[in-house]
């Protein structure tokens, strides 16, 4: 019988289950998980930005499970206790872990960041403050989905969303989707949804999203930066915006996503960048300064992250289960990530169930 099987990842497109050692606890306040639910994210491919995979490494990393052994400094866990794993453990010294910004430390332990390995396995060692305990009311495919809200919290949190404010999203796949729901819980006076895919700007509206646009495509011979003005002028005017959003939350990544984002904010707006597609983009950079714009870039999850999402769940202010589309056994773990890789727009997010005793 397999002590740990494991989804690796040997080199692009090259995957398989594999039986590796059961994780030992590496210090006192460590915990093994027993995991249970595992999330596939899209950045699960082998390279995010500057990180590449040249190891085997596990995959998986927005995970929940049930405590299988603490160690002897951990209080507020035990074996049994159903939590959510923060999967990225940084290194608590550095300068910016000390003021606080852990999310930005450069040592920090990440999931299935090359070289780390993920939560793709039936043990997983975490630091033990890294785990949240999960309430009643939450199952652990819920507990699964606290890290995706927690991203969004984050890009709600980087741009400093207010009340009342306009929020535009770039982007209706979960993420975006998950933005639309933070952004309507934290108070916005008008939430809108993005996306060139029918069926996701349907989604979008069961979301509490206030409206729904689909950019056109630039017809064959036209410049693109002029096009997404000429579109950012067309939302302004249907969608009764003025002279623009008041925040732009870009989750996409796409290129055109992000040049129309920024025509489509107002003077003074705040832009996250947090959708990553390809590397490099042609970027509008004269219209930020000329519109007095802020741009921000935003990553994993700030610190309170987790615990406000766990609220937005437990609370019924957000319903993940809805954005489940589809379900795996462990033992389907590659059928899984082929059927993400295709990029259909009936997918959103699939869920892998874990190794059973």
């Amino acid at each position: 019988m397999a002590v740990n099987p494991s989804f690796v990842l040997r080199a692009v497109k090259d995957v398989a289950i594999e039986d590796r050692p059961k994780p030992k606890l590496r210090d006192d306040h460590d915990v093994i998980v027993h995991v249970a639910q595992t999330g596939i994210c899209g950045s699960d491919r082998g390279r995010i930005g500057p990180y590449v995979v040249k190891a085997p490494m596990v995959l998986g990393h927005e995970s929940s499970g049930v405590i299988a052994e603490v160690g002897a400094h951990v209080t507020h866990l035990k074996p049994g206790d159903r939590v959510a794993m923060e999967p990225g453990v940084p290194c608590r010294r550095c300068s910016y872990c000390r003021r606080g910004a852990y999310h930005l430390c450069g040592g920090i332990i990440f999931a299935a960041t090359p070289p780390w390995d993920g939560t793709l396995a039936k043990y997983y060692v975490n630091a033990s403050d890294f785990c949240y305990k999960l309430p009643e009311t939450m199952d652990l495919e819920e507990g699964a989905m606290v890290e995706p809200v927690s991203v969004a919290v984050t890009i709600a949190r980087t741009a400093d969303l207010r009340p009342h404010q306009t929020v535009v999203v770039m982007g209706c796949g979960p993420i975006g989707l998950l933005c639309q729901a933070v952004a309507k819980v934290y108070g916005a006076g008008k939430v809108i949804g993005v996306d060139v895919v029918q069926s996701r700007l349907d989604i979008a509206k069961s979301y509490g999203t206030d409206e729904t646009f689909m950019p056109t495509r630039p017809a064959e011979g036209v410049d693109a930066m002029e096009h997404a003005e000429t579109v950012a002028e067309q939302m302004k005017e249907k969608l009764g915006l003025g002279e623009g959003a008041d925040v732009v939350l870009e989750c996409s990544g796409a290129e055109a996503c992000v040049q129309l984002g920024i025509f489509v904010a107002r003077r003074g707006a705040t832009f996250v960048q947090a959708g990553m597609g390809k590397e490099n983009v042609m970027f509008p950079i004269t219209a930020v300064s000329t519109q007095g714009l802020t741009i921000k870039g935003s990553i994993r999850y700030l610190a309170g992250a987790y615990p406000a999402a766990i609220d937005l769940i437990s609370s019924g202010k957000i319903n993940v289960k809805k954005l489940i589309t589809n379900r795996f056994k462990f033992e389907q773990a590659e059928e899984a990530f082929e059927l993400v890789r295709q990029g259909r727009s009936d997918v959103f997010k699939v869920m892998i169930e874990g190794v059973r005793d």
